[in-house]
């Protein structure tokens, strides 16, 4: 198998570009290993774990990465929550879904009784537009409050919600709700390998590079489940292009195991987390962290195929 480092994709190091200079400037270190941790963590409280120490090594990311643990937090008890009341509600207790539109489901209007709280998580440690914006959802009442998180549970491949604090509170607060479905159902696809995530039809948010063998398989990660397929390494999961000339990946000395794979034809990109450099990164949270690579990526003309949580 060919190994990472003789890929057929042109790899271009921005040692002398903007991204690695903002990187230096800011971080001034390079990846830590982080301290030991519990197999027995969930998946939220190792996002929660590893925002907390790139948050302390990186300060250009510091801000962003402390109001995200803050909602991380948030999500994990409401995805508890769901797991002993709504969740089992709508699939039986403990019931396999074997529908593969489990996501096509209407959206419990019981799910609205938590949005209040949320919002005041926002309120609290949100940044300014944000907290402005949380304070002027709290007026709207329950009613508009359903409304939005419908209106974004609806959407399939179009937008029904513009990239912004609307987007954010609704796919922030429905996450748990999406990925919790998600781990009861028993779905499998079948056949061309999809551009949009196989369970709840959304974009991909990010790409992981996983050991295997002497290199790395590529899969995509759903910007909304979470739902992780794999996916070809040398094609544009924008717009299928496969031409490896027209598919350039760019990186940072000092954030070397998160690349940016940029598309020529459609001036797309999206990130990736190469664990094959790092197997102590989380995929979602280093993601996020490498601002100064989307800074770059914006500046060269890409557009990002699809924005993360915090709306980067």
């Amino acid at each position: 198998m060919v190994s990472y480092s003789e890929t057929a994709q042109p790899t271009i190091l921005v040692s002398n570009d903007d991204a690695r200079r903002i990187a230096r400037r800011e971080a001034g270190t390079d990846n830590r290993a982080m301290s030991n941790r519990s197999m027995a963590q969930n998946e939220w409280q190792r996002r929660i774990r590893r925002a907390e120490e790139l948050g302390a090594q990186y300060s250009f990311a510091a801000e962003i990465l402390r109001f995200y643990v803050t909602v991380a937090r948030f999500q994990e008890n409401f995805y508890g929550e769901l797991g002993r009341s709504i969740g089992r509600a709508n699939t039986g207790a403990g019931d396999v879904v074997s529908d593969s539109e489990a996501l096509a489901r209407p959206l419990p209007p019981e799910l609205t009784g938590r949005f209040g709280q949320f919002l005041s998580v926002v309120e609290q440690n949100g940044p300014a537009p944000l907290r402005e914006a949380a304070r002027e959802l709290r007026d709207g009442g329950d009613d508009s409050h359903f409304r939005l998180l419908t209106a974004f549970w609806n959407e399939i491949e179009t937008r029904a919600l513009p990239p912004g604090p609307h987007d954010f509170f609704a796919r922030a607060f429905l996450q748990p709700y999406a990925v919790g479905i998600r781990s009861r159902s028993n779905m499998r696809w079948s056949g061309p390998v999809p551009y949009l995530c196989p369970f709840c039809k959304r974009k991909p948010g990010l790409g992981v590079l996983r050991p295997l063998g002497d290199g790395g398989q590529r899969s995509l990660v759903c910007s909304f489940c979470l739902a992780e397929w794999e996916f070809r390494r040398i094609v544009c999961p924008g717009c299928g292009e496969e031409n490896h000339a027209k598919l350039p990946v760019y990186t940072a000395e000092e954030l070397k195991h998160v690349r940016v794979e940029g598309c020529d034809s459609c001036r797309s990109y999206i990130k990736t987390v190469d664990m094959t450099k790092s197997g102590l990164a989380e995929p979602i949270v280093d993601e996020m962290a490498s601002i100064p690579l989307d800074l770059w990526a914006q500046k060269q003309g890409y557009t990002k195929l699809q924005t993360n949580l915090m709306q980067l």
